[in-house]
Order: structure tokens, then C-alpha cells, then sequence
């Protein structure tokens, strides 16, 4: 018997395994319930009494060498299958994660300034329609805006084109929705203009639109002031210059003291100041358009372009490189998510 418990010893060591089928071979062969080793021990009840200490002996390290034969083999085995799993062609590096686009980061702070003061969002179709564009907010037939030059027309009609403004999203509110209005409409419009360091044939506006009785000036004066302070800084001043939209009467642009505090910079031109959108009361003609009663209601309606705000806020001097989708400017952003 004891020879047979050395012939076992030697076969376990010289047991080749390459594999995890190899490897339960070897463990249904010498470890399981039915295995060699087990045959052994049931066998000890066999042995003459003399014999019963080395071989006891014998079986147990028998037993002990199998069961550290499997466990080293199971161990390598199994790290290499894991190994197997890693591609090693990946990069080291970590997996990047991407940030809101400039654009997005100013509009989602407008948005959320004029929240604050009880107005919602809402948007409309990127291709619109005449009326919406251009009629219902009082354009003449003759109006420079109406021609090829500065507006993108779709097919051979001039009835379908690309929205040059978010007020059509006005038109669309005031014409199934009775007063009080209160909204934002940020977007993308189109115009047809030469791309240049401050100007793009595609851009972002948002338009707000307040309509109530007894909506006045001085409503829409405290509104724009709330805004700038809150945009720029408490320290920011506005003024209002008279302007002309058809839309609008009467109608300003409005302009934000610059950083250079009157000083003068390259920035605001050395005037002190910066232009950064225009705003009136609306149009009792655009109110009837639409439906709404002009001597029962007024409002005020202003709209500004975020790529312009964007360019005050990160001191940026050429609009193309927001659309240019350069990681690395774009990279610049991720800590104000």
C-alpha cells in the first residue's frame, strides 16, 4: 500500500496542466469524492496496525500535495484568463469627460436670471413661415430684411425661410395664448451675412415678452437693470439710447458700462460702454396681429445675442471659435459646469 501512496506522489508531480480542463482532470482524478486520495483513506481501515502510523502519514501528505498542486495551478490559471480580458492597446490614461459648450453655459444663466423674475421658457421651428418672420411683427413689404441679402429663403417662393430672430416664437404665444405673457425665447436664428471675428450667418438669441395691463417703460427699464446686475456684476450700470424696430415703439438699445470703468478700453472701443441688446414696448399694430387687444394691453419686448454675451463674459475676441469646436477652448470651461 505504501507503494502505491509513492507512486501516486510521484504522478502528482510530474502532472502537466496547461489548462482549466487539465486542472478538473486532475482534481476529479486525485480530490474528488470518488478520486484516488478518498479510495486511499478508506482503505486505512485495512491496514495492519503497525503499518497504520506511516501510512497515515503517507496519505496525508499525498492529500496535501494534490490539494497545493490545484490551488497553485487554479491560481495561475485563472490570473491569465483575467489578464486575457485587459487590451492592453487601450490607453492608459483616464476616460475624459466632456463639459457644456460656452454658448449653453451663458444661455442656461439667462434663462435662469429671468426665472427669478417669473418668466418661463419656450421655443419654436427653426424654419418659419413670412407671417411669423416678418408680417405679423409689422415689417413693410420694402423692408431691407425681407431680401435675399439678408435672409435665408427656402425653395424658389419667399414665403418659407430660416428664422432671422426668435420673435416668431412671440408671434406663435401671442396668437394662442391670452394675456398676462410672460416668456423667454432662446434659440438659433440665421442671417445671411459675411462670417467674420464679430459676426456669423448662424447665431443664438434670447427674446423675452411681457404682456399685461399697464406694462410701462419704466417695467421694462427695472427688468434689463436686474438683468445686467446680476450678468455682470452688481456695480454694472445700464443706459438706454433711442433705436427703430418695426416691432417696437418706442424702442432702445441698451448699453452695460464696461469693465474699464469709463476709462476706456479696446473692448467698448474707448466709449465706456458696451452694446449688448435692444428692446421696446411692443407694437399695438403686432399686438392686433395676433389677436391680442392693444387698448386693453401693453408689453415690452428685448432680445439679445448670447454669442455677443458670451464675448463680454469670457473677455473672448472672435466669435468664429465658438462653432470651431476646439477641444482645447472648449476644455477651458469644464469647472463652470
Amino acid at each position: 500500500m505504501i507503494e502505491q501512496v509513492d507512486s501516486y506522489l510521484n504522478e502528482i508531480d510530474q502532472y502537466s496542466i496547461t489548462s482549466a480542463a487539465e486542472l478538473e482532470e486532475f482534481r476529479l482524478k486525485f480530490l474528488s469524492k470518488k478520486g484516488l486520495i478518498n479510495v486511499l483513506f478508506e482503505e486505512f481501515k485495512n491496514v495492519a496496525p503497525e503499518k497504520k502510523k506511516d501510512f497515515g502519514k503517507k496519505i496525508n501528505d499525498l492529500k496535501v500535495n494534490a490539494n497545493t498542486k490545484y490551488q497553485n495551478i487554479k491560481e495561475t490559471i485563472e490570473s491569465n484568463t483575467q489578464s486575457e480580458k485587459i487590451d492592453l492597446t487601450l490607453s492608459g490614461e483616464p476616460v475624459k469627460l466632456g463639459s457644456r459648450h460656452p454658448i449653453s453655459l451663458v444661455k442656461n444663466e439667462i434663462v435662469s436670471i429671468f426665472e427669478r423674475l417669473g418668466f418661463t421658457s419656450s421655443d419654436g421651428p427653426e424654419i418659419e413661415d413670412d407671417w411669423h418672420v416678418f408680417s405679423a411683427l409689422n415689417f413693410p413689404l420694402e423692408h431691407p430684411a425681407r431680401d435675399m441679402q439678408d435672409t435665408f429663403f427656402i425653395g424658389k417662393t419667399p414665403d418659407i425661410l430660416l428664422r432671422t430672430h426668435t420673435s416668431s416664437v412671440q408671434v406663435r404665444i401671442m396668437e394662442k395664448t391670452q394675456p398676462p405673457i410672460r416668456v423667454l425665447m432662446p434659440g438659433r436664428v440665421f442671417r445671411n451675412e459675411a462670417i467674420s471675428a464679430r459676426s456669423h450667418c448662424m447665431f443664438h438669441q434670447v427674446e423675452g415678452l411681457f404682456i399685461d395691463k399697464k406694462v410701462s417703460f419704466a417695467d421694462l427699464k427695472q427688468t434689463l437693470l436686474f438683468f445686467a446686475k446680476e450678468m455682470f456684476g452688481t456695480e454694472t450700470k445700464i443706459r438706454l439710447r433711442p433705436s427703430f424696430f418695426p416691432f417696437t415703439e418706442p424702442s432702445a438699445e441698451m448699453d452695460i458700462s464696461c469693465n474699464c470703468n469709463g476709462k476706456g478700453c479696446n473692448l467698448c472701443k474707448n466709449t465706456g460702454w458696451l452694446e449688448i441688446l435692444g428692446c421696446g414696448m411692443v407694437d399695438p399694430n403686432v399686438l392686433d396681429n395676433c389677436g391680442i387687444d392693444s387698448k386693453e394691453f401693453t408689453g415690452f419686448a428685448f432680445g439679445m445675442g448670447i454669442e455677443r454675451i458670451a464675448l463680454l463674459k469670457y473677455q473672448v475676441k472672435d466669435i468664429r471659435i465658438y462653432f470651431e469646436n476646439d477641444v482645447r477652448f472648449l476644455n477651458q470651461f469644464k469647472s463652470l459646469i
